[in-house]
């Protein structure tokens, strides 16, 4: 049986990223948007929405979602999809939480 090994990286702490906020950080190459929302669960995301690119870390957090700066789609901070007439999604990134420290998914 083969077993995937997931390496993690550390990205900062809880209390980097205010509540119905984000902060975005790098993932080898790729810009990650990591986001607080009210009731303190944390989603990552890539920072870069479907329709145009732009970043999602800009955006505005609200009900499990954020709404890009740019053209207001809204999109699913769990799934990566964009919501309503919008169509599109972006890559979630696995997250752990050791304490208040944030671990993205680096590989796996």
């Amino acid at each position: 049986m083969n077993q995937i090994t997931r390496q993690w990286q550390a990205v900062g702490s809880i209390a980097d990223i205010p509540r119905n906020g984000a902060r975005r950080v790098r993932l080898g190459e790729a810009p990650v948007a990591v986001f607080r929302t009210a009731d303190d669960r944390i989603f990552a995301v890539e920072d870069r929405c479907p329709h145009r690119g732009g970043p999602l870390s800009d955006g505005i957090v609200h009900d499990g979602c954020v709404t890009c700066p740019l053209h207001n789609w809204v999109i699913d901070l769990e799934t990566g999809a964009a919501r309503g007439a919008d169509e599109g999604a972006v890559r979630t990134i696995p997250i752990q939480l050791d304490g208040d420290t944030i671990y993205l998914c680096a590989s796996g």
